[in-house]
């Protein structure tokens, strides 16, 4: 089946033969034809499956020019924001739909005078920074047509909750409502039923589908003296492959690539003490393959859409289960597979066991 959905226009169309979409993925061969039906959508999907071209088009087929902010997607960090923006703009590129990302680390002024110049038709932002908007009365939602909550189980993780209510109670109550989520723990089916109107659609496509092909393998080890050692290991048997290794700290984010380079490997990291701009320029060193190896705290799991990701390596297992999914869905990407390294100390054990019982409840890894 192609992109052949019966009210998609021919400029979209056009567009989306340009980016070279073919054949719709499963979350967007469901979702689709009851977004352009009107209908409000719950979708299980994980970065990576195509689940922003599933809101994006109907949004872009909705959304008319002039006629102020009609599109709202909130998104957990700025990197996902940006992400959404790109290929909003792509997908509308022959529609002349205006979309702009707002987020934390950005002066607020400069957003002020973006909104005040070129009343963005499509707002795409953090809960933080789309509140703070709001509040300065900048930010109008009252002509909103359709709200997305992108990553809600992120967002919820990350304790927006409060700012989440508060943006969705300044929108219409006549929106249309999208919500996508890589796992639907209580209170993303709490959000869902307090603000999906009841004949709302809930998209899951088959665990096959939704399963990305990632090689998880363990590597236990005898004592956590050993992962340095481990990791220089591992790193030379993958010297063209491109991979993330998650560690537990901002501190170790820095002292483990810093102990990288002086041993001529190309790393570098992220972390939630370095700015904007640097946090950029490390993204963009990786993406370009200038570098083979970045290190990350979890700020790197939420949302980021990094393209040819084959290794991902947990140097520390995540205290709390949901995050190892995050993680590990940075490789494995639609049609590609990928591989999971986890170094298992004997005091990761426990977590471990935690995440074991996670991806069985939700069978998404």
């Amino acid at each position: 089946m192609s992109f052949e959905f019966g009210k998609i226009s021919q400029p979209v169309k056009r567009a989306l033969m340009e980016m070279g979409f073919i054949t719709p993925t499963p979350i967007q061969k469901e979702a689709i034809p009851y977004a352009l039906e009107g209908y409000d959508i719950m979708g299980q999907a994980a970065t990576g499956t195509g689940k922003t071209a599933a809101f994006g088009i109907p949004i872009v087929e909705k959304v008319k020019r002039g006629e102020g902010v009609q599109a709202l997607i909130l998104t957990p960090t700025r990197e996902l924001a940006l992400q959404v923006r790109d290929q909003l703009k792509a997908i509308g590129r022959y529609k002349g739909v205006k979309a702009f990302a707002f987020y934390g680390g950005t002066p607020v002024q400069k957003n002020l005078e973006v909104i005040e110049k070129f009343r963005p038709e499509t707002v795409i932002g953090t809960p933080g920074r789309i509140k703070d908007l709001i509040d300065r009365g900048a930010l109008d939602l009252s002509g909103v047509k359709v709200l997305t909550l992108d990553e809600a189980d992120v967002m919820l993780d990350m304790g927006f909750i409060e700012d989440i209510e508060y943006i969705i109670s300044k929108t219409p109550g006549s929106r249309q409502t999208f919500l996508f989520s890589a796992t639907i723990p209580a209170n993303v089916v709490k959000l869902a039923k307090k603000h999906l109107k009841r004949n709302y659609k809930f998209i899951k496509v088959s665990s096959d589908e939704l399963k990305p092909d990632i090689e998880e393998i363990v590597i236990d080890l005898e004592s956590s003296r050993h992962r340095f050692r481990e990791l220089q290991n591992i790193l030379r048997q993958h010297k063209e492959d491109k991979v993330i290794v998650f560690v537990k700290t901002k501190r170790d984010a820095k002292d483990i690539t810093a102990e990288l380079r002086k041993r001529g490997f190309r790393v570098v990291s992220l972390h939630g003490d370095m700015t904007q701009r640097q946090r950029e320029t490390s993204l963009k060193l990786f993406r370009e393959d200038k570098v083979k190896v970045i290190v990350a705290t979890d700020v790197a799991s939420r949302g980021l859409d990094i393209k040819g990701v084959s290794l991902v390596i947990n140097y520390h297992i995540p205290e709390e289960p949901e995050r190892y999914i995050h993680r590990i869905g940075r490789t494995g990407r639609i049609g590609k597979s990928g591989k999971a390294m986890s170094f298992i100390a004997p005091e990761d054990r426990r977590f471990f066991a935690r995440i074991k019982q996670l991806k069985r409840k939700y069978q998404v890894a």
